[in-house]
């Protein structure tokens, strides 16, 4: 059985800045990552840009050079591939976490994680497993058919389809506007009664005036009430309606394992957001050993952590874990 200081469960941006964290105070780590390297990056649509600017998605001090304002989802798995490669990284891809056991007795503890390939020991966990991987769900008949996706990655599979697009947040509208230029007849199903604010203010006045000038659809205030083969049932301010339908595209969130947090004994708040308990100046949670780093932090509330400012979880967690195991603060 390996055994290490360090080990991180998750090789995003924030996973990838812990090992870096790990390695320049020469802790012995090992990242695991159930999924491709960036795995939550790897899965965005084809053509995603980002809110920030290449400068603001850097990691481990490495610049990251960009031809254009906002970089694109290439640009981000080119730059953090570079970055596993330059500080060598210890990653293992395609490997994920089945069962972590905790043999913590008094102020001596260590725990057992069991993988998709292997075994190990640590003193120290790390949760930087993001939000992306459990959507959130309709719960409608029919959200089981082949046509339903909670995610969406190349616009080009769409044309000349009748798509319906549940959602108003970034994803939804990217999906909405892609999917219109390649072709396909577009129907936007939104709960609120508007376009989110937190679109991109670039995007947000192109969807508007499709929807002002009925190129794209749009019924606010309303759900989906039932999918079925060819067309779909959405419940609108005046009543049912019916579409005929090809495609749904269900992009309304995404929400982090909270049963995995539970598993390792994490404690969450008694309210919708069930924001895990961590101290914000240690990251670590109310198990010892255990903390947690990036958006997982946020609970529900997907929207407060990003990899520009959950970038300093890693010395903050790398910090604390060394001053325990009095080696080197970075």
């Amino acid at each position: 059985m390996s055994k290490y200081d360090v080990l991180i469960i998750g090789g995003g941006p924030i996973g990838l800045a812990c090992g870096i964290a790990a390695t320049k105070a020469r802790l012995n780590y090992v990242i695991v990552e159930k999924g491709a390297l960036v795995n939550s990056l790897y899965n965005y649509p084809m053509y995603m840009r980002f809110f920030s600017t290449s400068e603001r998605l850097e990691i481990g001090g490495v610049p990251f050079m960009s031809i254009n304002p906002k970089p694109g989802r290439q640009e981000a798995l080119e730059y953090y591939f570079r970055v596993v490669q330059k500080f060598h990284l210890n990653i293992h891809l395609f490997e994920g976490v089945k069962e972590v056991k905790n043999f913590s007795s008094g102020d001596e503890q260590h725990f057992e994680i069991v993988t998709s390939k292997s075994t190990y020991a640590t003193k120290n966990i790390i949760v930087a497993s993001g939000f992306y991987d459990i959507p959130i769900l309709l719960n409608v008949s029919g959200e089981e058919l082949p046509k339903v996706s909670h995610y969406y990655k190349d616009p080009s599979y769409y044309s000349f389809q009748k798509v319906l697009v549940v959602g108003a947040s970034n994803s939804a509208v990217d999906a909405a506007l892609e999917t219109w230029r390649k072709g396909a007849e577009v129907t936007m199903v939104v709960r609120q009664g508007e376009i989110s604010h937190r679109v991109k203010y670039w995007v947000k006045p192109d969807i508007d005036n499709r929807i002002k000038e009925g190129s794209i659809k749009a019924y606010f205030n309303s759900t989906v009430k039932e999918i079925r083969e060819k067309e779909v049932d959405i419940e609108t301010p005046e009543g049912i309606i019916t579409v005929e339908n090809d495609f749904v595209l269900a992009l309304t969130g995404y929400k982090p394992n909270f049963s995995f947090l539970k598993h390792l004994g994490i404690e969450l708040s008694n309210d919708e957001k069930e924001c895990p308990v961590y101290n914000p100046e240690t990251m670590e949670t109310n198990v010892k050993g255990i903390y947690l780093a990036g958006v997982v932090c946020g609970g529900m509330d997907t929207h407060k952590w990003f990899i520009e400012n959950s970038r300093e979880h890693a010395d903050l967690i790398i910090n604390d874990i060394a001053s325990k195991e009095k080696v080197v603060h970075i």
